[in-house]
C-alpha cells in the first residue's frame, strides 16, 4: 500500500479517522472491561488496578507510543510475576504486599524507560524462541490452575502451586453448584465461540457475553446478599448439600473512581528481594510488550512498523504512572489489538477512545460492575490460560524440532518448580547447550562472522559464517536494520556452520518485512544445510563431509576479496 494512502497521525488523524476509530475503541472497551478487572483481581490488586491500567495506557500512552493500532493495559502474562511479588513482599499482608508492588512496578517502569532512549529493544533477541514460548504456556498453566477453583466456587487448602494443580480433582467434587454454573456456563461460551465460524456472530465480543450471562444468573441466584441453599441430588454430592452464596462471588469496586488510587511504598527499596521482583516485572513486561507490538505490525493493513524503542519507553511512562496511582504495568496487549485491527482501526487513537470509554463506565456505573460474578471472570482468565498452553503450542513447537520440544518443555518445568526468572534461564541454558551440540567449533557460538557487501549495483550480499543462533545474532540484526529499501538482499548461507530456530525465524521475518517495503531477497546456501525437521524454519546445521572445506574456504575469504556469487539463487522465504 502506497504511502500517500497511510492514514494521518495527531489531530489530523483525528479528524480524518474518528467515525471508525471510535468504533473500534468501543468495541475493544467491550473486550477489556472484564479482562481487566480479571487480571487485577487474578494478580491479587484490586479489581480497579486492571482499569487504571487501561485508562493510563490508552489516555496517555496512546498519544506517544511507538506503535499505530496496539492497545495497552494489563495482560494475563503478568499475572503470575505481579501475584508473586504481592505474596513475596507482603509477607502475608495481602495490602502492604500491594504497595511494596506498585513500587517495583514505578522501579521497572524506569527501567524500560532507559531501556526504550538507549535503544535497547533489539535485546529481545537475545531470548530464544522456544524459551519465550516455554514462558508463556508455563504462565498459561499457572492460571488455570488458579483460576478453575475460583471457577467452581472453591478456596482450596493449598499453599504451593503443586499443590494448588493437585487439588483440582477435590475442588470438582466439592464445587458450589450455583456458582459453577455461572463459570461452567461462561467457559463453554467462550469455547463455542471460538469455534463457530459465522461472521455475523464473530462480532459480538464473547468476553461481554460471558458477562452478561454472568450478571443474569448471578441475579437470578441472588448472589447479592448472603444466604445459604439446599443442593437436593446424592451425587455427585454425597457430603455436602448446603452451600453459601453471597457478595464475596460478586467485583467489588468503589463507589468513588478517585477512591480506588493507592500509593506505593518503598520502604523495601534497599533490600534485595524487593529488587528481584523489580527485575522480573521489567523483563517479562518489556519481553511481552516488544513480542506483541512486532506482532500487531504484521496485523495492521497499512503495514506500518512501530518504533519498538519508542513503544517500549512509552510503556515504561505509562507504567511509572499507572503504578504512582494503584493500578497494574501495562504491556502492547495481543488479543485485544487484534480485536482493534479487525474492528477498522485506522490510527493509534483508538487506544485513546478505549481507555476514555473506560474511565467514563468505571467513574458512572461502578454499580453495575459490582453485579459481574468473580466466577465469569475466572472463566475468562481459564479459557486464556488454556490458549498459553493449548496442545496446539506443544505440537507447533515439535514441528520445529524436538530440541526446540525440548527446551520448551524444560522451561515450563523450570518455571513450575522455581519462578519465572529461574525457569526462562535455566530454558536459555538449554538452548546454549542443544546448539552446541549443533555447531561444528565450541568456538563459533562465541561471535558471529557476517560482512554485507554490494556485488553490483542495487544487489547487497550478506554473508554469514559460522554458527548463527540466538546469543550471537546481534550485530546481524543490527546490520540488516540499517540497510536501504527497496534493494536486492542476497543472503550467502554457504559458509554457515549452523543457524538455530530463532535466527531462521528472524530472517523470515526480516525478508517479509523487506519485500513489503519493496526490496527482493534471494538465499544462497542454504540447501547445503541439513534441517532438524520438515519445518521451513528448523535449525539447520551442515553435513560433517562438507565442514572442512567451509573452513577452508572461510580461512581464505579472510585474505580475498569476495567475488559476486555466480550460482543460482534458489530458496526465498
Amino acid at each position: 500500500m502506497s504511502d500517500c494512502a497511510l492514514p494521518r497521525t495527531g489531530f489530523a488523524g483525528l479528524v480524518e479517522n474518528w467515525r471508525a476509530d471510535v468504533l473500534s475503541g468501543f468495541l475493544v472497551f467491550l473486550i477489556a472491561l472484564p479482562l481487566c478487572l480479571g487480571i487485577a483481581m487474578a494478580s491479587g490488586f484490586p479489581p480497579q488496578a486492571g482499569i487504571i491500567s487501561a485508562v493510563v495506557g490508552g489516555l496517555l500512552v496512546s498519544r506517544v507510543s511507538g506503535s499505530f493500532v496496539t492497545i495497552n493495559g494489563p495482560a494475563a502474562g503478568l499475572i503470575v510475576v505481579i501475584l508473586e511479588s504481592v505474596h513475596a513482599l507482603g509477607g502475608g499482608n495481602a495490602v502492604a504486599g500491594y504497595r511494596y508492588t506498585l513500587a517495583a512496578i514505578v522501579c521497572a517502569s524506569v527501567i524500560q524507560m532507559l531501556l526504550g532512549i538507549f535503544k535497547a529493544g533489539k535485546l529481545s533477541a537475545f531470548f530464544p524462541t522456544s524459551a519465550v514460548h516455554g514462558m508463556l504456556a508455563a504462565i498459561g498453566i499457572i492460571i488455570m490452575a488458579k483460576q478453575v477453583h475460583l471457577m467452581l466456587g472453591v478456596k482450596p487448602d493449598a499453599e504451593s502451586l503443586f499443590q494448588t494443580i493437585g487439588a483440582i480433582p477435590s475442588s470438582i467434587l466439592n464445587l458450589n453448584p450455583e456458582v459453577a454454573i455461572i463459570g461452567g456456563l461462561g467457559l463453554g461460551i467462550l469455547i463455542l465461540w471460538s469455534i463457530i465460524t459465522n461472521r455475523y456472530v464473530k462480532m459480538i465480543p464473547a468476553p461481554l457475553v460471558v458477562v452478561i450471562v454472568g450478571m443474569a444468573l448471578g441475579r437470578y441466584f441472588d448472589l447479592e446478599h448472603q444466604h445459604l441453599y439446599l443442593f437436593l441430588p446424592d451425587k455427585p454430592f454425597p457430603s455436602h448439600h448446603e452451600f453459601a452464596v453471597g457478595p464475596k462471588f460478586l467485583v467489588t469496586l468503589p463507589e468513588n473512581f478517585f477512591a480506588g488510587f493507592a500509593f506505593p511504598d518503598f520502604s523495601l527499596v534497599s533490600k534485595g528481594e524487593f529488587w528481584v521482583q523489580v527485575v522480573a516485572i521489567c523483563l517479562v513486561g518489556s519481553l511481552e510488550s516488544l513480542l506483541s507490538a512486532a506482532a500487531v505490525d504484521k496485523l495492521d493493513p497499512y503495514r506500518r512498523t512501530s518504533d519498538l524503542n519508542r513503544d517500549l519507553a512509552a510503556v515504561g511512562a505509562g507504567n511509572a504512572i499507572s503504578g504512582m496511582i494503584g493500578g497494574l504495568p501495562m504491556i502492547a496487549e495481543i488479543v485485544r489489538s487484534s480485536a482493534n485491527v479487525t474492528n477498522g482501526a485506522k490510527t493509534r487513537w483508538a487506544n485513546f477512545f478505549h481507555g476514555l470509554f473506560l474511565l467514563v463506565f468505571v467513574a458512572l456505573f461502578p454499580k453495575l460492575i459490582h453485579q459481574i460474578p468473580i466466577a465469569s471472570l475466572a472463566a475468562l482468565l481459564v479459557f486464556t490460560g488454556y490458549r498459553l498452553a493449548s496442545p496446539k503450542e506443544f505440537n507447533k513447537t515439535l514441528e520445529v524440532g524436538w530440541d526446540a520440544l525440548a527446551v520448551f518443555v524444560i522451561t515450563i518445568i523450570g518455571v513450575l518448580a522455581t519462578d519465572l526468572l529461574i525457569g526462562v534461564g535455566i530454558g536459555i541454558v538449554a538452548e546454549f547447550l542443544f546448539h552446541f551440540l549443533r555447531s561444528v567449533q565450541w568456538g563459533e557460538v562465541v561471535s558471529l562472522r557476517h560482512r554485507v557487501v554490494e556485488t553490483e549495483p542495487g544487489v547487497l550480499q550478506v554473508r554469514i559464517s559460522g554458527a548463527a543462533f540466538f546469543g550471537n545474532y546481534l550485530f546481524l540484526k543490527g546490520d540488516l536494520a540499517a540497510l536501504p529499501p527497496k534493494k536486492t538482499v542476497v543472503f550467502d548461507l554457504s559458509e554457515a556452520a549452523s543457524i538455530d530456530h530463532t535466527v531462521m525465524e528472524y530472517l523470515h521475518h526480516f525478508c517479509e518485512d523487506y519485500e513489503r517495503n519493496g526490496g527482493r531477497t534471494e538465499f544462497h546456501g542454504l540447501e547445503q544445510t541439513v534441517p532438524t525437521s520438515n519445518h521451513p524454519l528448523a535449525p539447520r546445521k551442515r553435513p560433517a563431509f562438507t565442514q572442512a572445506r567451509s573452513f577452508a574456504r572461510e580461512d581464505r575469504s579472510r585474505a580475498e576479496p569476495m567475488e559476486p556469487s555466480v550460482a543460482p539463487l534458489e530458496t526465498s522465504f
